[in-house]
């Protein structure tokens, strides 16, 4: 089983998140921000990875630190959970929609760190008060600490929490299909990732 757990402390932030890649999409999410609970337990939903994250943050200062802390984090055990990456897939890209909002992850588990976030909210309506620009932060942060190369396209789309949720759900069906392990050795040329 690929497993992993990291605790990570700052002045800012106190973070806890387990992780079993082979899961089949169980979460424990409290990250004491609603709307960003829902879009981690999505991402555990659809990735079926197993998920549990407990954040403690700043909230009281504004949201920036716990999201983009949390991804952090949750790039460093994504990084150590999957080990050598022997097997893998690697590669996927997914589009999906939800209502007028469609979005296309694509990753490449690479060993090389490359956010490419092309995402514009026309309208800040999700209604949760979040800054839908900060999930910018949560991948860059995300795709920093596990090296992986990830690009994230709106195709469409005018609600801002149906183009989050969008994001949300084609990352983890990309990143579903790209941890499978489908071989017996390392996906590269260079016999490393």
């Amino acid at each position: 089983m690929r497993k992993a757990s990291i605790e990570r402390k700052t002045k800012e932030t106190d973070i806890k998140i387990a992780i079993n890649l082979d899961g089949s999409g169980k979460y424990k999410i409290d990250t004491q921000i609603p709307f960003f609970n829902h879009m981690l337990e999505s991402f555990s939903k659809h990735s079926s990875v197993d998920l549990d994250i407990t954040v403690r943050g700043d909230i009281e200062v504004d949201y920036h630190h716990t999201i983009e802390d949390t991804g952090i984090v949750l790039g460093s055990v994504i990084k150590k959970a999957l080990g050598d990456k022997n097997g893998i897939q690697r590669f996927c890209d997914v589009s999906v929609p939800l209502d007028e909002a469609l979005t296309k992850a694509a990753i490449d588990i690479s060993g090389r760190a490359y956010l490419s976030f092309n995402v514009d909210f026309t309208r800040c309506d999700d209604g949760s008060n979040v800054n839908p620009y900060l999930f910018e932060e949560f991948f860059r942060g995300l795709v920093s600490s596990s090296d992986v190369t990830l690009h994230i396209d709106l195709v469409r789309g005018n609600n801002s929490h149906h183009i989050i949720e969008s994001v949300f759900k084609s990352f983890a069906q990309a990143f579903k299909n790209a941890i499978k392990v489908t071989g017996s050795d390392i996906p590269s040329t260079k016999g490393v990732l």
